[in-house]
């Protein structure tokens, strides 16, 4: 394949209600950050930030200047809502029930 040869790659984005796929054709030797800005997405959607975001290809983080191979699967990652570790502490603590004699001092 030759630099001139396009390449089939995928940008996905994935938001609360629905998955956009976009197929796209870029030219060989194109980079994660140029397959985003063909794929429109980022104009459409402001809240995708180019400076701070994070992509990924195939569910494995990627820098904007990452060389893009035939198939390839760009991923737009959203922020979390919530800290995972967080949760799982909170929930934690909820299903705890404090037992008579749990250490508490009484007078």
């Amino acid at each position: 394949m030759s630099m001139a040869d396009p390449i089939n790659v995928e940008v996905v984005y994935a938001l609360p209600a629905r998955q956009i796929v976009l197929p796209l054709k870029v030219p060989a030797g194109s980079t994660l950050q140029q397959a985003l800005e063909a794929s429109g997405l980022p104009a459409k959607y402001p809240e995708i930030d180019l400076a701070k975001g994070k992509f990924g290809i195939y569910s494995k983080l990627a820098k904007l200047d990452t060389i893009l191979r035939d198939h390839d699967r760009v991923e737009i990652y959203r922020p979390l809502i919530a800290d995972p570790k967080e949760v799982r502490k909170q929930r934690a603590a909820e299903g705890k029930v404090m037992k008579k004699g749990s250490g508490a001092v009484e007078e």
